[in-house]
């Protein structure tokens, strides 16, 4: 027995007993997301802040949280300096550094500015920082989703997929805007301002202060909590809302055509009436979260303004000291009153980053060896060996194909509808493995090579070519990313649509259209027929390449087929028999497994199955 064919019955075994990775479901991963701890979604970005092979990146963050410290000093020096100045046009108090009452209000002035540009100094200095960490978490997620398994993307729905990287996004954006910039600051300015009141004052006035915070605290956050659960409800709504919207426009012929334009605009506004349901709750308990909020703050800032009060006119205070009481009372109330905002905020932003980290942490079902190599073609034979596959551990689709397709050789796969001849394409191109058997290409099993490797080797013609709303040149050109134009041209002379775009006013610059609506269904296919002879594979898999287009369109797209095919082994599966009676061999499938193969005119001479089908679509033809 070879070594292949044992790796492939290992390969079955192993695969065949462990059913295949199901992706979650959006609410499933609400739920992971909520699962996981707010600290580890900060030790995820810390990284991004603080990494070990970027230097400059660690120094910013040093020098931002020195510009952060600085202003912090200064503006706690602040309200010393104003008391100064008013004790001395006062005539109270010790002249305050000898600087006299014009002198400690130009200080104080001085203060003011450098407290501002030293915050402007912090916010710009991370900047950079902030920004490539958001580039970088926004590339690696991009990245990722395209790494994902077809069996993931199929499930998913992509206005929601959308939505939870760009929250996810803007929610680091505001997790390191406030945590870092907000947060952090508020709590040392807290700490600063507390010494300093115990020190020139007494303990009461620090405990004042402190009950009144921490009642501050606890309102807020109680409140918040409420409100994130509000919040959610208003994003659900949302993710529905603009799911709704994005299905109905990338369906917009569909609308059309069933006169649907009244009822998606009734599920459109009924998505958008659960979010305003939403929304109005949500603003309810904003009113109540202020309101609470600043009666906290005005019966803490009211107590200690009467005990200061009650200071001055027993004489051990200062007209100035009553007004360093309040200075500081306000610069504390300033930051506090954002606290509820920027807690609520910080709340989401952590649930949001916990679903884009959950959608990092969905393994590829799909993925390379970790010693596998590059696919080395010489030939291009494809052969598959005894595979089973189910998209359904239930379910088998292929069971037991064996087939091979020569270098230089055309195979048409064939058989009605639910047999298998797509699957078979899928797992050619690995969107999905065997899990029994073994597929190969030149004798290279494909779960042992590169996926990079195989999809170069492999090019697709499929039944819906779908375009990027580009020009015609660029999609073309897709198909190799650093094609000249004269390749771009070349390869539309071999598909028979170079004089089409010729012809047109902006030629190979005339725009497409979203998802090439501009273009007709014969002129799309030789557009990506075009497009996969630019990326010049060894093998060619035509995928119903034809069955949606008129006869006409169908014949002379054929032709086009044919030059593409020569010198490549060539794969094609198809529905109408009369596409493919020129291919050297048909394998004609039935329920998962091959029941006949050979040429067409073979196969008709048998009268077996292909025979069947090959007279019932000419009576339909005739009909």
């Amino acid at each position: 027995m070879s070594a292949d064919t044992t790796r492939a019955q290992d390969a079955s075994k192993s695969t065949a007993a462990t059913p295949p990775h199901q992706p979650m479901t959006e609410e499933e991963m609400t739920n992971a997301a909520e699962r996981q701890s707010n600290l580890l979604v900060l030790q995820k970005v810390a990284p991004y802040l603080w990494p070990d092979d970027m230097p400059w990146v660690k120094k910013r963050v040093v020098w931002a949280m020195i510009f952060l410290l600085v202003s912090k000093l200064v503006s706690v020096v602040i309200p010393i300096l104003y008391k100064g100045a008013v004790d001395g046009l006062a005539g109270e108090g010790v002249p305050l550094f000898a600087l006299g009452a014009i002198g400690l209000t130009v200080a104080y002035g001085v203060a003011r500015a450098m407290n501002v540009g030293f915050q402007q100094l912090r916010d710009a200095t991370f900047a950079r920082v902030g920004q490539r960490a958001l580039r970088m978490l926004a590339l690696e997620t991009f990245e990722h989703i395209h790494k994902l398994s077809m069996r993931y993307h199929i499930t998913r729905k992509t206005g929601g997929l959308s939505r939870i990287i760009e929250r996810g996004v803007k929610g680091v954006d505001f997790l390191l805007r406030f945590l870092l910039l907000s947060i952090g600051p508020l709590i040392l300015e807290l700490l600063m301002i507390g010494v300093i009141l115990t020190v020139l004052f007494d303990f009461w006035y620090l405990l004042v202060v402190a009950v009144t915070i921490a009642l501050y605290v606890w309102f807020t956050f109680a409140v918040t909590e409420w409100r994130v659960k509000l919040r959610r409800q208003m994003n659900d709504q949302d993710t529905d809302a603009n799911q709704k919207a994005i299905d109905s426009l990338l369906n917009y012929e569909t609308v059309k055509y069933f006169n649907a334009e009244e009822r998606e605009a009734n599920r459109y506004d009924a998505a958008m009436a659960g979010y305003e349901e939403a929304a109005i709750k949500t603003n309810y308990s904003l009113a109540f979260l202020n309101f609470g909020q600043s009666l906290l703050i005005t019966c803490g800032l009211v107590g200690v303004m009467v005990m200061a009060a009650i200071g001055v006119q027993n004489g051990t205070l200062t007209v100035g000291d009553f007004v360093m009481v309040n200075a500081y009372m306000v610069q504390i109330t300033i930051p506090l009153n954002f606290l509820g905002t920027v807690y609520r905020e910080i709340r989401q932003a952590l649930v949001d980053m916990g679903q884009m980290f959950t959608l990092l942490d969905q393994p590829a079902e799909i993925s390379d060896k970790p010693d596998a190599v590059d696919l080395k073609v010489d030939g291009g034979r494809v052969t598959l060996e005894d595979v089973h596959f189910g998209y359904d551990p239930d379910r088998q689709i292929l069971k037991g194909i064996s087939l091979e397709a020569a270098p230089g050789e055309m195979v048409a796969i064939v058989g009605s509808t639910g047999s298998g001849k797509s699957t078979i394409g899928r797992l050619l191109f690995r969107f999905y493995d065997v899990q029994g058997g073994a597929l190969k290409i030149d004798g290279q099993d494909v779960r042992d090579v590169t996926q990079n490797s195989l999809h170069r080797a492999i090019g697709v013609v499929p039944q819906d070519t779908v375009l990027f709303n580009d020009t015609i040149g660029y999609n073309i050109g897709y198909g190799s990313g650093d094609a000249t134009q004269a390749e771009i041209e070349e390869a539309a002379k071999s598909a028979q649509i170079h004089d089409f775009i010729q012809g047109l006013p902006k030629g190979y610059d005339t725009a497409v259209g979203e998802r090439g609506l501009k273009l007709s269904g014969g002129e799309k296919q030789r557009v990506g027929i075009a497009r996969t002879l630019l990326k010049n594979p060894p093998i060619l898999l035509l995928d119903e390449a034809t069955s949606a287009l008129d006869s006409e369109t169908e014949y002379e797209i054929q032709d086009a087929l044919r030059q593409a095919g020569k010198g490549r082994t060539v794969l094609t599966i198809a529905h109408r028999l009369s596409t493919v009676a020129e291919a050297d061999r048909i394998v004609v499938l039935e329920q998962g497994r091959i029941v006949e193969q050979g040429s067409h005119d073979d196969l008709l001479a048998r009268n077996g199955r292909y025979a069947q089908l090959w007279q019932r679509q000419q009576s339909e033809d005739m009909s």
